[in-house]
């Protein structure tokens, strides 16, 4: 758990919000290659001692994130399901919901409900393709 209590780059402190069945997991800052398997330890424990159906990862910190980024959350993400629980993720920028979509990630990092963050702007709306025309020539052949 050093990771957690010792990194300079990311750490995670746990507390119970008023919801049943939830816990909370701060992540203060950049998470570093070498906070992963810390961070997970610490889902791991929070699980494993505790009756929470979901994991919110409080991620507000996370001001630039990178594929290393998703990547840990990623991982949070799998640390959970393997109790069959599941990591939602609050305070989530605008930046990482595009990454985690680009990842294929987004169904599995959900924002909490009434997350400040939900879904920019309209689809792009796009032409329809043209169908196939087809004419027939009164000089050719059947086929």
């Amino acid at each position: 758990m050093a990771a957690c209590e010792q990194s300079s780059t990311a750490s995670a402190n746990a507390r119970w919000p008023p919801m049943l069945g939830t816990t909370v997991l701060v992540i203060d800052g950049p998470i570093a290659r070498a906070d992963v398997s810390g961070l997970c330890e610490r889902v791991r424990v929070l699980l494993e001692g505790g009756d929470a159906d979901v994991v919110v990862c409080d991620v507000a910190a996370l001001v630039n994130p990178d594929a290393g980024t998703v990547d840990a959350l990623a991982r949070l993400a799998l640390t959970a399901r393997r109790f069959g629980r599941q990591v939602r993720l609050r305070h989530d920028s605008g930046e990482l919901r595009e990454l985690l979509a680009l990842a294929g990630l987004a169904d599995v990092l959900p924002g909490c409900a009434g997350s400040p963050v939900g879904p920019r702007g309209q689809p792009e709306q796009r032409e329809q393709p043209g169908g196939v025309e087809e004419r027939v020539e009164p000089d050719d052949p059947a086929g």
